[in-house]
């Protein structure tokens, strides 16, 4: 069973700081409540083919795992991939401008767990879902704060 997560938020910034802001990888830790740290496998700046290793806390476990970025649109798009672990899977952001002036910003998950995995593939969705609307609501609460007091 696949999984296919999406998640969206609006927030009161522009699309170019807030696309900045979340396609660092550096300011992931930041936002992500999950992710626990951040390391780089190729040289900064992110560009297609960096490799980023995340370690994360999902579900109860400590998940260790490197994504690709596999296409880069600064402002626009921000796709990662990885192919490692027992659940492969593509990460896409997506900014477009909303009629206010801020970002509306999105993150699709999609994967095809395999083994064990599949048989939780629906909790691990509703888990992905409760987990990506939770970040990206912190984010927005970082990115909207006053700038001299934003991480």
């Amino acid at each position: 069973m696949p999984v296919d997560v999406l998640c969206e938020i609006d927030i009161d910034r522009p699309r170019g700081e807030t696309a900045a802001y979340a396609s660092d990888p550096d300011k992931a830790t930041a936002w992500y409540v999950n992710i626990k740290a951040v390391e780089w496998k190729t040289p900064r700046p992110v560009s297609v083919g960096s490799k980023i290793a995340f370690v994360a806390n999902f579900l109860g476990r400590r998940l260790g795992y490197t994504y690709e970025v596999t296409e880069f649109v600064p402002g626009e798009r921000f796709v990662m991939r990885t192919a490692e672990g027992p659940f492969p899977m593509e990460t896409t952001y997506t900014w477009e401008d909303t009629p206010s002036g801020g970002t509306r910003m999105t993150i699709r998950n999609r994967g095809e767990p395999a083994g064990f995995a599949k048989v939780g593939a629906p909790v691990m969705a509703a888990a992905m879902r409760r987990a990506n609307n939770k970040d990206l609501r912190r984010l927005k609460e970082l990115l909207e704060r006053p700038s001299d007091r934003r991480a």
